[in-house]
């Protein structure tokens, strides 16, 4: 009898430019391999899809029909591996106050959280920087 071969290719989700550029965001690393990049996309792929089954089920255990940051905290929170590093890099949850919402009473955004020194965002990554202006040389001949 034949065997018949699955010859169908497996194709991350995620841009493999993107995700390139952001494995070379770590100072040690300097090339990327091809078969790394697909590993690493791939395995963004399938922890993105299991973050949001764990929270879809905190929602819908709570009889919620859209899933809210706080689905994802608690999702993050009841996964120890996960809870140690992303826990961390989520929103704080908004604090009720006794006055009125206005722009300037929504938690910080992430850009203003400290970080240990040393340690970059990911999310600096995404924000385009405004205020870059061009390297000046200073010249030193007198």
């Amino acid at each position: 009898m034949e065997e018949e071969e699955n010859t169908e290719t497996i194709r991350p989700e995620f841009p493999t430019g993107r995700v390139k550029k952001i494995m070379k965001l770590d100072k040690d690393i300097n090339k990327v391999n091809s078969e790394a990049l697909f590993l690493v996309s791939c395995s963004a792929e399938l922890f993105i899809r299991f973050l949001a089954e764990k929270s879809a089920e905190v929602a819908k255990g709570k009889k919620r029909r859209i899933m809210k940051l706080e689905h994802i905290r608690i999702a993050v929170q009841s996964h120890r591996p996960t809870n140690d590093f992303l826990l961390d890099s989520l929103p704080l949850p908004a604090q009720p106050s006794d006055h009125p919402i206005t722009d300037q009473s929504h938690s910080r955004p992430a850009a203003e959280k400290p970080v240990p020194a040393g340690t970059r965002r990911i999310d600096d990554f995404f924000n385009k920087s405004a205020n870059k202006s061009p390297s000046q040389i200073d010249n030193e001949e007198s």
